[in-house]
């Protein structure tokens, strides 16, 4: 179906807004919509232009600049495709803690265990993280991540009720792939940016039994708020780190 420019809700004119910053309005809103899922093709950048009856050169520039987002994946030869948390360039772009020896590719995926997962009503820092209000459902995941037997790291997510209707921790244990996957495959949401604070603090007593470690150990705690499409977030996760094995790395430039 073609979308004409008018369409655009809330699209300033076209004195203030650049064509391309339009046209990539408009494929974000496709995204949105799931026309185009993780993982799949868009359509060439000439079907795209016709479509929004544009030259391809701006359908060029609107694409570059989600691919540098890293919500589409340019692939030589083939095309371009929507972004996926299955590929593992996309995996890591919200895991930042990195071995002191070797790689993330040499040690290999972590032992999840899933500790608890609960429906409870939303706390209001939550409901206020999560755009919800107080008291809505909310989905509580707590799990721990080890590396070679040593559990490293210790997470606790909120997720609003409504979009993870039916997540279990049945479902959590189940799938072997990263938990941003999960939920790209079995409830449509996509996580495309993450806001981060990191603090250093000193576990509770609960926190050290399941990190195996002194309640006098200064942990690294990383509270990450998730994005979809049009910077609504889905997930609030608070993230206990230890660096005794590991450290948090960060490119930046």
């Amino acid at each position: 179906m073609n979308t004409p420019l008018s369409a655009l809700p809330d699209t300033p004119t076209p004195a203030f807004s650049p064509l391309y910053q339009q046209i990539k309005a408009l494929i974000l809103q496709n995204l949105k919509a799931g026309e185009w899922k993780p993982g799949e093709p868009i359509p060439s950048e000439m079907d795209l232009a016709a479509r929004f009856r544009v030259s391809q050169g701006t359908v060029r520039k609107a694409i570059d600049e989600l691919a540098a987002e890293n919500l589409l994946v340019r692939r030589q030869g083939k095309g371009t495709f929507v972004a996926t948390h299955t590929e593992h360039h996309v995996q890591y772009r919200f895991l930042k803690l990195v071995p002191d020896s070797g790689d993330l590719n040499t040690e290999g995926p972590a032992e999840r265990t899933i500790v608890d997962c609960k429906r409870l009503r939303a706390a209001a820092d939550v409901a206020r993280a999560l755009s919800l209000r107080t008291g809505d459902a909310v989905l509580q995941v707590r799990r721990v991540l080890a590396y070679g037997g040593v559990p490293t790291i210790l997470e606790d997510l909120w997720l609003p009720g409504v979009p993870f209707k039916g997540l279990t921790a049945e479902r959590l244990t189940a799938w072997r792939g990263p938990m941003y996957s999960l939920f790209e495959a079995e409830f449509g949401v996509h996580m495309i940016r993450a806001e981060e604070k990191i603090r250093a603090v000193l576990p509770d007593a609960a926190q050290a039994e399941l990190l195996a470690v002194t309640h006098a150990t200064p942990l690294l705690s990383v509270e990450r708020v998730a994005y979809t499409y049009h910077d609504t977030p889905m997930e609030l996760r608070r993230g206990l780190y230890r660096t005794d094995t590991h450290h948090y790395r960060n490119e930046l430039g």
